[in-house]
């Protein structure tokens, strides 16, 4: 049976488990269980190659192999500015990975940790008039959305490839285990059919919510840590740190298991 530790009470669990035993995909059922529950799972001390990682991530899930960065299921992960806000993966896609693995290659000498806040918990402490008012709202999600804020003078072929990562999705996520959890982050860009003024100010009220202390993790990384989060229900951020001393994590992920639902008697289309 698998031991765990909970990080914070609502957010993040550390797993004593070693190398061999991620690999063995023996508790495969048991991670991705607790994955769901916890939002993050955190491993030391683990000593994967790129082919290991590519490994233990295929025993949670299929491994994603054609997204736009990776290149056979992996990614370099080093200085990317539109990391910097809270945010969760590929949020332009018809289907949401599933969740994400990170490996230290190397490491600042301060900063740099990478945190997490949880949106099912964020969800859940809303009052339940707000809940359903907000399950019944639509957004744009875009690339362009998360990226223009730290690209400026963007040139026309930018902007024209931009268009090709953007769709209209749910507000709230109606997960098939009946739980919801919320579809908020810098890659939203607007709700539908809302007042530009009053779209921004609920986007960002959210967001202030469900970053509350209570609800993030904020993981300190070490050599040989290695760290999953549930890209369905969680968001996540890189903290600031020195760039001239380098930082690289090494980056695989789970392809999504469950399309986000349209609303309600409205079709869910792409803008």
């Amino acid at each position: 049976m698998l031991k765990s530790t909970k990080l914070t009470p609502l957010t993040g669990s550390e797993v004593d488990i070693d190398t061999e035993g991620l690999l063995s995909g023996e508790h495969a059922d048991d991670l991705r269980e607790l994955l769901i529950e916890r939002g993050v799972l955190v491993f030391r001390n683990i000593t994967f190659t790129e082919d290991q990682q590519r490994a233990f991530t295929a025993t949670i899930g299929k491994l994603r192999m054609d997204g736009p960065n990776e290149a056979a299921g992996v990614l370099t992960v080093e200085y990317s500015p539109p990391t910097y806000f809270w945010h969760m993966d590929a949020m332009y896609d018809e289907l949401l990975p599933f969740a994400t693995l990170l490996t230290a290659r190397k490491l600042p000498s301060a900063g740099g940790n990478t945190e997490f806040a949880n949106t099912y918990a964020a969800f859940e402490d809303l009052p339940p008039e707000e809940q359903e008012h907000l399950s019944t709202l639509q957004t744009l999600c875009s690339m362009k959305a998360g990226t223009e804020l730290t690209t400026y003078d963007v040139t026309p072929e930018i902007l024209e490839s931009w268009k090709k990562y953007q769709r209209v999705q749910p507000l709230v996520w109606r997960h098939r285990s009946g739980r919801r959890s919320l579809v908020i982050g810098s890659t939203v860009s607007h709700v539908l059919d809302m007042h530009v003024a009053d779209s921004y100010e609920l986007l960002q009220r959210l967001v202030n919510h469900a970053t509350q202390n209570k609800y993030v993790y904020s993981h300190e990384w070490r050599m040989g840590d290695a760290v999953m989060w549930d890209n369905t229900g969680t968001m996540h951020r890189v903290r600031p740190y020195d760039i001239s001393e380098g930082r690289m994590l090494i980056r695989t992920t789970v392809e999504g298991i469950e399309p986000l639902p349209a609303v309600p008697g409205e079709d869910l289309v792409t803008a």
